[in-house]
C-alpha cells in the first residue's frame, strides 16, 4: 500500500488554488511506479497496458474528517499483444486507453488506496 503523504501536504497547502494543486498532483502521481495503478484491468480496446506515457487529470477531490477523496482520469496507451506471427510486417501499433480511479488517502497516515472506477 502506497503513501502518498506529498499530495496530502499539497493539498493541504493548496487551499482554492485548484490548479497548482493539479500540477502538484500529476507530478507526484508520475513519480508512482506504474504498477500501482490498475492500468491493466483499465484496459477497453487493447490487450497490454503501456505504462511509459501516462497522463493524469484531476477530475474531483472530497474530504471528510479522516480521508482525501480524489477521482483522477488516467490517460495511456495499450497495444493487442500476441496477434501477430514472427514473419508478419504489421507493426505493433499502440491504441489510446482511460481509465478513472479512486484514490482514498488516510489524512492521519497518509496510506493510500486506489482503485479502478466503473471497470469494463
Amino acid at each position: 500500500m502506497p503513501r502518498l503523504a506529498g499530495i496530502l501536504r499539497a493539498h493541504n497547502r493548496a487551499g482554492d488554488d485548484t490548479a497548482h494543486f493539479s500540477r502538484l498532483l500529476k507530478q507526484q502521481l508520475a513519480e508512482l511506479d506504474p504498477a500501482l495503478l490498475p492500468l491493466q484491468q483499465g484496459l477497453q480496446h487493447s490487450s497490454y497496458a503501456l505504462d511509459d506515457q501516462l497522463d493524469f487529470v484531476l477530475l474531483d477531490t472530497r474530504t471528510n474528517h479522516d480521508t482525501l477523496v480524489l477521482r483522477v482520469g488516467i490517460f495511456y496507451q495499450g497495444i493487442v499483444a500476441g496477434c501477430s506471427c514472427a514473419d508478419d510486417p504489421t507493426p505493433t501499433d499502440s491504441v489510446a486507453e482511460s481509465c478513472e480511479v479512486k484514490i482514498s488517502i488516510d489524512r492521519q497516515s497518509a496510506e493510500t488506496v486506489i482503485s479502478l472506477l466503473n471497470p469494463a
